[in-house]
């Protein structure tokens, strides 16, 4: 099962494009022809400096090698370049491709990835779903809490047991920020509204994207805490775990965080310090499924929870399930139930506000290739990007949920 070639998708998303503006999903084969499919996320250069990437990990410390040796060619990735340390980028290209080896080695065994990971703890998965727009409510439902109610009520009755949002205005590029008055009014009004629509139905989930100081963390978290949402997600930016584990301390919600983490020895920081009772790690970023199992069993002896996140198409979704499925210590996974990811991935679907692990063998994805390419992504802009405007606080922030432009 020695790796022989790779070839990258990226994939292009129809507006307004749930997921990210493209999706990167290489694909592996082996000498004697089973084929894997990876997905790195949310990479710090464009597209096409990214395939560059990940075909110099891939060519560099990965091909012929057996799709077994995991953790030696992750051991040769981290230490590359005389580095012992995250990079992003490099460590995110790995992400995908490792993602891409479990499910080489599912097929080659004919199991489940959950059944090499350790076996099947959780028969089904609790899903969270972010609140999006219905069709024709338009960029005004993002700082109205009457049009997000009216959603939440909706999703809670199709089965949704937790839901997750973030009024609070813009993530930029010049770190964090004193929330305006306006956006902690804002933030009280969408946290009131939907309690008021779900009751104890369902949880909600505070979204952040480390847009705030310290201090402007703590305001906030406090004015929203009456309304005890099961989580505070990333209220500073994450290169700092002193400043989340002072979060932590003064607001009495749970603060999670992980999307933009690297690695176990990030994790482990934030876990020692005491800055978060939720991980969240981005698969196709934290460094894959070997690596989210050792962060999972990691927060185990912490006492912390496990809740993947997702802001990516759907192999990394049945990554997370897989990872997911065998864990004691899951609270749940995200998910994003377009039909583009159903087309594309054809892999577990959320249904009544759960997901079955799949029978099928590796990630249990059937990946539509021709419909990856033809929708490639043929822009110059990144997965995500920062707003480079500061806070405004004269008129007003609006985040627009990650929406593509």
């Amino acid at each position: 099962m020695k790796l022989a070639d790779l070839e990258v998708f990226v994939v292009a998303p129809p507006a307004p494009g749930w997921g990210g503006r493209y999706w990167i999903i290489p694909k592996l084969t082996t000498t004697c022809g089973i084929v894997g499919y990876g997905e790195c996320y949310a990479s710090a250069v464009g597209p096409e400096a990214m395939r560059a990437v990940i075909g110099d990990v891939f060519a560099r410390h990965m091909l012929g090698e057996s799709a077994e040796n995991i953790e030696l060619m992750g051991r040769r990735v981290w230490a590359s370049g005389f580095t012992d340390r995250p990079d992003p980028t490099v460590w995110g290209a790995f992400s995908g491709l490792e993602i891409a080896c479990w499910d080489i080695l599912g097929k080659a065994r004919e199991r489940p990835v959950w059944a090499l990971l350790g076996g099947r703890m959780n028969d089904r998965l609790r899903a969270y779903t972010y609140l999006y727009p219905e069709p024709g409510m338009g960029d005004g439902f993002w700082t109205s809490p009457e049009m997000a109610a009216e959603v939440a009520a909706r999703r809670v009755a199709e089965g949704w047991t937790a839901l997750k949002f973030d009024p609070a205005g813009p993530y930029t590029i010049r770190g964090g920020h004193q929330p305006a008055r306006s956006d902690i009014a804002l933030s009280v009004a969408f946290c009131a509204a939907l309690r008021r629509a779900v009751g104890d139905g369902a949880d909600l989930l505070f979204g952040t994207h480390g847009q705030l100081t310290p201090a402007g963390a703590i305001r906030l978290g406090q004015a929203i805490a009456a309304y005890d949402p099961l989580w505070f997600e990333e209220p500073v930016p994450p290169g700092n775990p002193h400043a989340m584990a002072e979060v932590a301390r003064a607001v009495p919600v749970p603060v999670a965080t992980g999307e933009r983490l690297c690695g176990l020895s990030e994790f482990a920081t934030h876990l020692r310090l005491g800055a978060a009772a939720i991980l969240q790690p981005a698969l196709g970023r934290a460094g894959g499924l070997l690596e989210g199992r050792k962060i999972a069993a990691l927060a185990q002896g912490f006492g912390a929870q496990v809740a993947p996140h997702l802001y990516a198409g759907p192999v990394e979704f049945a990554a997370n399930v897989a990872l997911g499925a065998t864990l004691p210590n899951l609270l749940m996974v995200e998910a994003i139930e377009t039909p583009f990811h159903h087309a594309l991935g054809g892999g577990p679907r959320v249904e009544g506000g759960f997901v079955v692990p799949p029978e099928a063998p590796g990630l249990g994805i059937t990946f539509d290739e021709d419909l990856a390419r033809a929708n490639p992504y043929t822009g110059n802009r990144l997965h995500l990007e920062s707003q480079e405007a500061p806070c405004d606080y004269a008129r007003g922030n609006a985040f627009t949920g990650g929406a593509s432009d």
